[in-house]
């Protein structure tokens, strides 16, 4: 690689993801202690609920107020996993746009209430795997919105590419700073079925196989591994197809290891137990599972909608990146769940999220 163009090949795709994959800040409505009539307290990761921005995919929220009469009170934003639980332990909202596991922890605490899917005009248009996810008990929880998968990316110029096994062995790469990486470590794996349902000793044969490696890095901005592979500086990324694209959009052609397997994910939006007027609530859940709506998502953030009469136009390259709406490449995901502790595999008992979370913890320091 001409390390003279890495500079402006790294600017291009730092340009470029923040045009087309995160809200600018934006200010946020008059908070409210509790949940009134007309009104809604939000939670969501940073460009899924915007407020008062320019373009209409950032202003989504204010959009909603003027269409439906409803008043979104409070409209707190997170960028990671780790702020939106501790956000959701300080305070109850109405609607979550919570990612799986904390979708499980909420299910089981009893922090939100089940849907009525007679309530959600086109329910039955999000993909029915998705929606799946979020149910317990024969009760829907969650409304499906954006959903994606890991691919582990790999710099031709530097590297002949392998398979998944020879990536995890190998030195400069740069993995998802998550637990849930466990998961993808496990697919090397041929007696894991289910990476999310590790025993003990599987858990330990997977940390085991990260270990040793002072080159490997660590994101949590996916601008990071954008500016690696500009710079030279990693060989290999877990990272999505939209980063892919991005990638390659810069002049950088950056391939995906072939494998037989990935692990995805999905965030849905949930309904708060504290909600007794869902009236509002019930309005901003048909806006999100809405063709239009998700398709801006799409196009704005990077992944794939829930609903897929929404791959047209500026969402359509992104959902054939994902194969979107190809029911063999959906079969090929392991889709994210929180690890349980009470599963039982043949071989022993599963090992719970607290337990994935201090093995990552003990790798990634």
């Amino acid at each position: 690689m001409d390390l003279r163009r890495a500079p402006a090949l790294a600017l291009a795709a730092l340009a470029m993801l923040a045009g087309t994959g995160a809200a600018t800040p934006s200010p946020k409505p008059t908070t409210s202690p509790t949940q009134r009539d007309g009104t809604l307290q939000i939670l969501a990761y940073r460009g899924y609920a915007e407020y008062g921005g320019t373009s209409p995919q950032a202003n989504w929220t204010g959009t909603f107020e003027k269409e439906t009469g409803c008043r979104v009170a409070r409209l707190d934003t997170v960028s990671t996993p780790e702020e939106m639980a501790a956000r959701v332990a300080e305070r109850p909202y109405d609607v979550i746009a919570a990612d799986p596991v904390l979708a499980d922890s909420m299910i089981e605490a009893k922090q939100v209430q089940p849907i009525d899917t007679a309530e959600i005009e086109g329910y039955d248009d999000l993909l029915e795997p998705l929606r799946e996810l979020v149910s317990d008990s024969g009760n829907a929880y969650g409304v499906p919105f954006l959903w994606g998968y890991h691919e582990f990316l790999y710099d031709p110029e530097r590297v002949k590419g392998g398979d998944l096994g020879q990536v995890l062995k190998a030195g400069r790469v740069m993995l998802k700073d998550s637990p849930l990486t466990l998961a993808d470590a496990a697919l090397v794996d041929d007696a894991v079925d289910r990476p999310f349902e590790l025993t003990a000793t599987q858990l330990d044969r997977v940390a085991e196989g990260l270990e040793g490696h002072e080159d490997r890095t660590y994101w949590k901005n996916p601008l990071d591994l954008i500016k690696g592979f500009a710079t030279g500086s990693i060989d290999y990324a877990q990272a999505t197809p939209y980063h892919r694209m991005l990638l390659e959009k810069a002049g950088k052609k950056v391939k995906a290891v072939p494998a037989r397997k990935a692990t995805g994910w999905a965030d849905s939006w949930m309904l708060g137990s504290g909600v007794t007027d869902t009236g509002c609530a019930y309005l901003w859940l048909n806006r999100m599972t809405d063709p239009d709506s998700q398709r801006d998502a799409a196009a704005w953030l990077g992944l794939a909608p829930a609903n897929t009469k929404a791959c047209k136009g500026r969402a359509k390259p992104v959902c054939e990146a994902y194969g979107a709406t190809r029911s063999p490449r959906l079969d090929r995901i392991a889709f994210a769940v929180r690890p349980p502790g009470d599963c039982r595999p043949p071989e022993g008992e599963c090992v719970d999220y607290a337990t994935w979370t201090a093995r990552w913890r003990e790798l990634a320091k």
